[in-house]
Formats: structure tokens, C-alpha cells, sequence
């Protein structure tokens, strides 16, 4: 038994702030940001919530699976950023759309957050335990983010993801994952709840905090390996590969991914010039964008890789059947 995407779904804030607005605030201009990071543009948002882009990216994605929420049997939510702490996330989704006989909760997995949310997805259904799973990444980073940092607030943007996952008796992909938490300081960011170290700590540190250039040597030695592990573990050549679906967070990183890997970059769909970097929502936007262009061919293999903050990286194989 094994899971498969049923329906996607994605939402996005309307407003979108583009480069020459990022520059009014820092030191920096659109044809940099353009050249290091691919970013264009990025939603920020204004009255949305984390729960309430979950819940349109969730009820997009239901609508596409042709699924009732009544039928859902665990919502899992990926996120850093919730509006709220307790409810999580995934029960005020399940509230709001009405799927009142899911088990629900909340992971924090940052960048990672879609894949291992679609894994775990997979070994619940694999066990028999569920049989139709909502999984969401849904991000509001620009609450997050330090609008005085350049290295930055030029790359962070805000979103959700979503997908519809439900049993079938089809063939099982092993994922591959890892986490390296003795380098995690790579990309931290502090709770503002810390209150005993509330004296010491200063503004910044509340905000995102990245060594840029830590994070891409890890990005693009990690990701080519963590892919080549999961093809070899399921015995899938890169030629039988359709789609490397990648974690959204700088082109070069997905250009040098491509380039290790020895695979056309056409194989590498991007979007991350409109949306920037949403952390876990960032894969299921993609997904979802690919899906309603008609680009997924019933049988084609795609492989989902993220990386990010823990540090953490994996990657796994979906099989498009719908």
C-alpha cells in the first residue's frame, strides 16, 4: 500500500512586493537581487494568516482530489511561522474546513517540511493506519523577517502548499532523509518566548538570522547526494526521471543541483522568481502551479527534494497517476 497524490492546491497573498520596493528599504536594487538569488517578486501578507492560507491552499487541494473534507483522516501542517501556538495550525484548518474526523497536528521542519510531511503521509498509510491525508506547508516569513537585513529580506516570501494523499495499491518509494543538527547555526532564528533569555538577547536575533554562504556549500553537496541516494535505494535511473521538484530557495542553488547531477535544467521547474523562498510551502506551490498547467503526465517520476534549517535535507520519489 502506498499514497498518491489525489490533488493539489496553493494560495498566495495578492500583495506582491517586488525588488525596487526591497530596495527603498535596503541597500541593494533589482538587477542584484535578480542575479544571486533569481528572486523577482514575493507575496507578503496583509490580512492573511498562516491557518488562513492553509485553509484555502487545503480546500483548493481537496477540490482538485474531488475529495470531502469529511473524508480526510490526518491533516498534518508544516510551518515556522503559525499565527497561533495552541490550537496548532492543522486542527484550526480542521475546524475551518470541516474535516471533523481527522487526527490533526502541527511539524517543524522548515525548508524540509514538505517532503518530510509527504514521508510521513506515506508510512501512515503504509501501516494502515489512514487512508486519505491532507499534508500543508504554509509559511508567513515575512512576520519573521528582518526588513533591515539585506542578506535576508531579499529572499523570504510568504504562502502555502498543499496536496491530497490517499491509498493505493501501487508501488512504495523509500524516502532518504538526514538532519546535522551540530551545524544549525547556519540558520537560526530565536523565540520570542524566551523571556529568561529575554535581557541578553537583542532585536536581530528574533528575526531569521542565515550565513548564506554556509548554507549554499550545504545545499548544493547535500541535495545531488540525498537525490542520488533515493534513486539508487528504489532503483529509479535518472533517466526514468521527469521532474526534480525542488525546494525553492535560490536559482543558483538549483542550477548548481542540476549541474552536479549531470541533468538537463529543464527538469528543474522554478518558480522561485515569483514567490521567493516559502520555506515548507514552497514544493506543494510548485506541485500545485505544475499540476493546473497540465505539465504532470499520469506515470511520470518526480523527485522532491527540500533542505534547510536544522540543518536538515531528504529527498523522495512521487509517482504522478492522476
Amino acid at each position: 500500500m502506498t499514497g498518491i497524490i489525489c490533488g493539489t492546491g496553493s494560495y498566495a497573498p495578492s500583495y506582491v512586493m517586488d525588488n525596487n520596493e526591497i530596495a527603498t528599504m535596503v541597500d541593494t536594487n533589482d538587477e542584484w537581487i535578480r542575479e544571486r538569488t533569481g528572486v523577482a517578486a514575493r507575496h507578503i501578507i496583509r490580512e492573511e494568516t498562516t491557518v488562513s492560507m492553509a485553509c484555502e491552499a487545503a480546500k483548493r487541494a481537496l477540490e482538485d482530489a474531488g475529495t470531502d473534507a469529511g473524508e480526510v483522516d490526518l491533516i498534518i501542517v508544516s510551518t515556522i511561522s503559525s499565527n497561533v501556538i495552541l490550537p496548532c495550525a492543522a486542527c484550526e484548518v480542521q475546524k475551518l474546513i470541516g474535516a471533523e474526523h481527522a487526527t490533526c497536528y502541527d511539524m517543524s521542519a522548515a525548508c524540509s517540511g514538505f517532503v518530510l510531511a509527504y514521508n510521513a503521509a506515506q508510512a501512515y498509510i503504509a501501516a494502515g493506519m489512514y487512508r486519505t491525508v491532507l499534508i500543508i506547508g504554509s509559511e508567513s516569513l515575512s512576520n519573521l523577517t528582518n526588513w533591515k537585513d539585506r542578506g535576508t529580506c531579499i529572499l523570504f516570501g510568504d504562502g502555502a502548499g498543499a496536496a491530497v494523499i490517499k491509498a493505493f495499491e501501487e508501488r512504495f518509494y523509500l524516502p532518504v532523509t538526514h538532519s546535522e543538527g551540530a551545524k544549525g547555526e547556519a540558520l537560526t532564528c530565536l523565540s520570542r518566548h524566551a523571556q529568561a533569555d529575554a535581557a541578553r538577547m537583542t532585536d536581530a536575533e528574533y528575526f531569521m538570522q542565515m550565513d548564506g554562504h554556509a548554507v549554499f556549500k550545504f545545499a548544493v553537496k547535500r541535495v545531488p547526494e540525498v537525490i542520488g541516494e533515493v534513486l539508487e535505494k528504489n532503483k529509479v535511473k535518472r533517466s526514468d526521471v521527469a521532474w526534480y521538484c525542488m525546494h525553492q530557495a535560490n536559482r543558483r542553488i538549483v542550477e548548481s543541483v542540476a549541474k552536479r547531477l549531470d541533468e538537463p535544467i529543464e527538469k528543474f521547474p522554478m518558480n522561485l522568481q515569483e514567490y521567493g523562498n516559502t520555506s515548507s510551502a514552497s514544493i506543494g506551490i510548485l506541485l500545485d502551479e505544475m499540476n493546473r498547467a497540465g505539465q504532470l503526465e499520469k506515470g511520470q517520476k518526480i523527485v522532491l527534494a527540500g533542505f534547510g534549517a536544522g540543518l536538515t535535507w531528504g529527498a523522495c520519489i512521487a509517482e504522478w497517476m492522476k
